[in-house]
């Protein structure tokens, strides 16, 4: 079955350029003009990718990403003219995969679309999709987290995050090793970006169970910590 790609991108010439490369490379593409359109197919279409603008009208690009976030884990890859890395860590932040600034080659773009879908196009057999500690569930399959009984909501970058660190307990990782095994490919944003996401989850976790914690690892990283009962 072919993959679907939704494009909402007011500069038709844009618009056209990349249904034809997409469509060229098998996927079914949907077309958006303004944003509250993109929305809507977002919901209606379902596509497995959307390449989402961020200057649009009616609703601009970061609204789209925050309403999408509210009903999907559908990847996102933010196009626009912006290119200085504060635009970059906010359109991450909210919920963005990844994040291309134009103009831009299309074997680029392409490249980055093909990379977010292996990522989140990982078999559920090639590892676990939930894990659970002491008083902590991280469910991906739902994109679900659970602390002390209560689903607590979560973004998905801070839960593909915290689900990456517990996924291999007492390892520490740098924040560029992060940025590129839960960002992906060629991310080249600021790896404060990792800190910002640790100081939230931290927000959600703190005191729950002596059992683990998120540790920082001074002048290394970090790592999801379990304690010796």
């Amino acid at each position: 079955m072919a993959k679907k790609a939704l494009i909402v991108e007011d500069d038709g010439n844009i618009s056209e350029l990349l249904r034809l490369y997409l469509e060229r490379d098998g996927f079914e593409v949907r077309q958006a003009e303004d944003g509250g359109r993109g929305v809507d197919l977002a919901r209606s279409f379902e596509p497995d990718v959307v390449l989402l603008d961020i200057m649009l009208p009616v609703k601009d690009g970061w609204q789209v990403c925050r309403e999408i976030r509210t009903f999907s884990a559908m990847p996102i890859l933010m196009l626009t003219a912006k290119g200085e890395t504060r635009d970059k860590i906010a359109g991450l932040e909210m919920g963005a995969d990844d994040y291309i600034t134009k103009p831009f080659e299309i074997k680029e773009l392409l490249a980055r679309v093909h990379a977010v879908l292996r990522r989140t196009d990982a078999s559920p057999e090639a590892r676990p999709r939930r894990l659970e500690f002491d008083k902590l569930i991280i469910d991906l399959d739902s994109y679900e987290l659970v602390v002390d009984g209560a689903k607590v909501d979560t973004p998905p970058k801070e839960m593909e995050l915290l689900f990456h660190l517990a996924s291999a307990p007492n390892r520490v990782y740098t924040r560029n090793q992060l940025l590129d095994e839960v960002w992906g490919f060629d991310y080249f944003g600021d790896s404060r970006t990792v800190d910002v996401h640790i100081k939230r989850l931290r927000e959600k976790l703190e005191g729950v169970s002596d059992q683990w914690r998120l540790k920082t690892v001074w002048g290394v990283g970090y790592k999801f910590e379990l304690g010796e009962e």
